[in-house]
């Protein structure tokens, strides 16, 4: 069997939402979204944890999250950090915005040597994802075989405002094209997205940041984000990401990589926004109370 590594995007700032949300307390218990992605990762088999967060939040994190939690998984921090850039890259004078969800990925890789997962802090995905991704990363996972958890795209959508999502295009099982969108809402005419409020399909699926990879992936996305560099930073120096989503779509596109698309019955749920932070804390206390999850996780 081979030891498995979730990985976990917690870098962000979380202006949209106000606040640190990576660490807000929606359980019975004071726990985190983070938590419970942790106890159903454990439950599925993953034996360590590589939280990607800013330094100056190690404190906090470690206070708030990781002290309890290290009598049940091995945990490292990686440290997303804006000088964290090849020798020949001058930087951007006066940004302070974060290079994007590919080049905090790219921050991990000293910590992780086989099969790895790697998902939002802030982002519920149900338990059966980890199983199913899982079994994955057991039976099906190489250099090149690749996985990503779809989501149905108005299962993932706030009432309070819009999102961003990674809109999937697929084929047999396969991911063929993934875009990243923002400003996707439901309207009366269906569920909507992009600049031009182009129609989503229904049952259109996305991806909500839950990969599956080995540590192939660091080589291929170090390319990416050294022509992320050389292109995009030189066109927007101050508002450029570097996303996972779009460069996954690179690769594939490449021939480079093959995702597989896995399903789960879970439904996704989230706080984009401080309005959606009572729905949230309603559906836990119920998770709490039907003994979908212990009443204290950590005991």
């Amino acid at each position: 069997m081979k030891d498995l590594t979730l990985v976990i995007l917690a870098a962000g700032m979380g202006s949209r939402y106000g606040g640190l949300k990576q660490i807000d307390k929606f359980g019975k218990n004071g726990e985190a979204i983070i938590d419970f992605s942790i106890y159903d990762a454990i439950q599925a088999g993953f034996k360590k944890l590589v939280l990607i967060i800013r330094k100056e939040h190690e404190e906090i994190f470690e206070e708030a999250l990781v002290a309890k939690i290290r009598p049940y998984i091995e945990v490292e921090y990686a440290f997303q950090s804006i000088d964290d850039v090849p020798e020949w890259f001058a930087g951007v004078e006066g940004r302070e915005k974060p290079w994007g969800t590919t080049h905090a990925l790219l921050s991990a890789r000293k910590h992780v040597d086989g099969p790895f997962v790697i998902i939002n802090a802030d982002d519920y995905y149900g338990k059966e994802s980890f199983v199913e991704m899982a079994r994955f990363l057991q039976e099906d996972v190489s250099d090149t075989e690749n996985s990503m958890m779809g989501y149905i795209v108005d299962n993932t959508i706030t009432d309070n405002g819009t999102v961003t999502r990674g809109v999937c295009q697929t084929e047999a099982g396969y991911l063929v094209d993934i875009v990243e969108m923002d400003g996707i809402k439901r309207t009366e005419a269906g569920v909507v997205g992009g600049p031009e409020g182009a129609l989503i399909p229904d049952g259109t699926q996305v991806s909500m940041n839950f990969w599956g990879f080995t540590p192939a992936i660091f080589d291929l996305m170090q390319e990416k984000f050294e022509r992320f560099l050389k292109e995009d930073v030189a066109a927007n120096p101050m508002k450029s990401e570097a996303l996972l989503p779009n460069d996954v779509g690179s690769l594939i596109h490449d021939g480079k990589i093959k995702v597989q698309v896995l399903s789960t019955p879970d439904r996704w749920f989230g706080v984009t926004y401080q309005e959606d932070k009572p729905q949230v804390l309603k559906q836990f206390e119920t998770f709490q109370s039907d003994g979908t999850y212990p009443e204290k996780l950590w005991k």
